[in-house]
């Protein structure tokens, strides 16, 4: 396994439960329980209605590319050319990741094409959400 050498986030309160689901390779997802509105990225007021009345669940890790940019440049933890993506998951919001396990072109990369997520354990502790192509034969936790 090589070591990574990107950005490791560190969880704040607020962000503490979408990096253990993370780690347990779930993607978690918080809903407001006054107006309804699921949102990301994580806080403890909705930003719909203001409401601190909120609670985390776990997504389908479903989506669908919403925009992205292909990157050549290298940065560290990432080689060029890669995948930077904006997913708009199933729930509604978007989220920005990394597009993987697809030629970085625009020659094989479409909007709205369906995708689901990846969880890379980067670390021993820390694990990070990428997407790929959604083709239905993969393992895929929910």
């Amino acid at each position: 396994m090589d070591v990574y050498s990107g950005y490791i986030p560190h969880p704040t309160p607020e962000t503490l439960p979408y990096f253990q689901g993370l780690k347990n390779h779930k993607l978690m997802l918080q809903k407001c329980l006054n107006c309804d509105v699921t949102y990301f990225y994580p806080r403890p007021i909705c930003p719909a209605c203001g409401s601190r009345d909120t609670h985390w669940y776990v997504a389908s890790g479903k989506g669908t590319l919403y925009s992205y940019v292909i990157s050549h440049r290298d940065t560290p933890g990432y080689q060029a050319p890669y995948v930077i993506a904006v997913v708009e998951l199933e729930e509604g919001p978007r989220m920005m990741s990394n597009l993987i396990d697809i030629a970085p072109s625009p020659d094989h990369i479409t909007c709205d094409m369906p995708l689901e997520i990846y969880f890379d354990d980067v670390t021993d502790t820390t694990t990070l959400p990428r997407f790929k192509p959604f083709r239905g034969d993969s393992q895929h936790d929910s």
